[in-house]
């Protein structure tokens, strides 16, 4: 045996010596599974890294494709300043409301008092509202509660008159809109947390004498703390990255502009063509995006240690 152990070359005994998990971990570099996310890997290539290397270079060059500052120096234009501003006080409000309604509603489906039939409508409804924007949600709003929408002439004809003091094509409309797809969203994203809570937590905290209020205030809400503080991260950039629903409400501009509007208009308005400008623009965009990412996923790798810890 000693005989046939020496026979084996250096490569064989560190083969026979390696766990399996470790061949198994590095055998995935070479595996034909790996074809499988090239169509994946090769789109978000294509449409995301690219475009968005593109527009970094293309914010410091000019017409003539030589090197400048001008386009982020014109970042700091009053006009400007405030679209950003519009853009990013209707991400806060409508991740707040989104966030503290569907926090109730995502607990309400999860709590074990409803019918499963109701849960499950409820998410199928979610997942369905959560993706409808653009045109066909500005229209849904404009029948049901423009001037001339279904709800306005109910509310009317019992003598309740929403115009003139609301109006849906403002800032206050915008963010009645935005909330609707903000709502399912956070009930998507919070009711699994719900689901990790263990029932023996509730019941511990009950043995030892804790009110229901103390057992939310000290155990449940810290635990959910984390995916709350995510999903309102990513509820932002949601709002924030919107577009089509804003320009079918509120067109192009005006005081209402908001960062996404200002952006197309640099690209397709004869009054604003600016193609440096408008990649400045969309720069600061990707920062913005980048940092409410970064903090999504931050607040996500703390729930998932939590739960962890919780299942185990």
């Amino acid at each position: 045996m000693g005989a046939g152990m020496a026979g084996l070359t250096t490569i064989e005994v560190s083969k026979a010596e390696a766990p399996p998990s470790l061949r198994r971990r590095f055998g995935l570099w070479w595996s034909w599974n790996w074809l499988g996310l090239l169509p994946f890997v090769l789109f978000i290539i294509a449409f995301q890294l690219m475009p968005a290397l593109s527009i970094v270079v293309k914010s410091f060059q000019d017409l003539n494709g030589n090197f400048t500052l001008e386009n982020v120096n014109s970042l700091n234009d009053p006009l400007i300043l405030g679209a950003y501003w519009s853009s990013i006080k209707l991400s806060f409000l409508t991740a707040l409301g989104g966030a503290f309604i569907g926090f109730f509603v995502a607990w309400g489906v999860t709590s074990g008092y409803f019918p499963k039939w109701i849960r499950s409508a409820i998410l199928s409804f979610s997942g369905v509202a959560s993706n409808f924007g653009g045109v066909p949600l500005a229209f849904a709003f404009v029948a049901t509660i423009g001037q001339t929408g279904i709800l306005t002439v109910a509310l009317k004809s019992i003598g309740i008159n929403l115009y003139p003091d609301f109006r849906l094509y403002s800032f206050n409309g915008l963010v009645i809109v935005y909330i609707y797809f903000q709502i399912p969203l956070m009930v998507l994203i919070m009711a699994p947390a719900f689901e990790g809570l263990r029932k023996e937590w509730s019941e511990a905290s009950e043995n030892l004498g804790a009110s229901r209020f103390q057992y939310w205030r000290y155990v449940a809400l810290p635990i959910l703390f984390p995916s709350i503080a995510g999903t309102f991260a990513l509820l932002f950039g949601n709002a924030f990255g919107a577009q089509a629903t804003a320009f079918a409400l509120i067109g192009g501009g005006g005081q209402y502009s908001v960062i996404t509007l200002l952006v197309g208009s640099q690209f397709s308005s004869d009054t604003f063509n600016n193609p440096g400008i408008g990649n400045s623009l969309a720069l600061g965009m990707i920062v913005v995006m980048v940092v409410t990412i970064f903090i999504y996923s931050f607040f996500r790798r703390m729930s998932s240690r939590w739960l962890k810890v919780g299942g185990e």
